[in-house]
């Protein structure tokens, strides 16, 4: 399995850093990004897997950056955000259904919740191929059997 992708975006340096101790034991690539412009630069460029970002951004709001990633990766890529402002349930709710993020917590994160959390939204791709049969297969399946 190659290495998997995380992207975090948060303004605040200290929260970004905090994040990455949290998942560096996930064996995963961290990228970095302090605005929504950079965040989703780098999303076009490197193609993460998995998106965490704060809902307050400078340049792009979380929520927009939310919905953009979304759309275009046509929900491939979770995008869990992280927020101390937005807190309640109202928000909750607007930013699962409406923006399309998979997860929404706030500040303080619970460690080990987010690592269980990003290894469910990782896997969850995984985790159909690997019970997808083959094309052969399929076909093989699907042929008429000869008499």
């Amino acid at each position: 399995m190659s290495e998997k992708k995380i992207l975090l975006v948060d303004y605040d340096q200290a929260s970004l850093e905090s994040l990455s101790r949290i998942l560096k034991n996930l064996k995963v690539q961290v990228l970095q990004a302090t605005d929504g412009a950079q965040a989703y630069d780098i999303y076009k460029d490197e193609k993460p897997d998995l998106v965490i970002l704060e809902a307050i951004l400078p340049k792009l709001h979380g929520f927009d950056l939310t919905k953009r990633i979304v759309q275009e990766s046509k929900g491939t890529v979770p995008v869990i955000i992280i927020t101390g402002l937005y807190k309640g349930p109202q928000y909750k709710h607007e930013a699962l259904t409406n923006l399309g993020a998979s997860e929404y917590l706030e500040k303080p994160v619970n460690p080990d919740f987010l690592v269980e959390t990003v290894n469910r939204l990782l896997s969850a791709d995984e985790d159909i191929e690997d019970s997808l049969p083959d094309i052969d297969t399929v076909v093989a399946l699907l042929s008429p059997k000869e008499k």
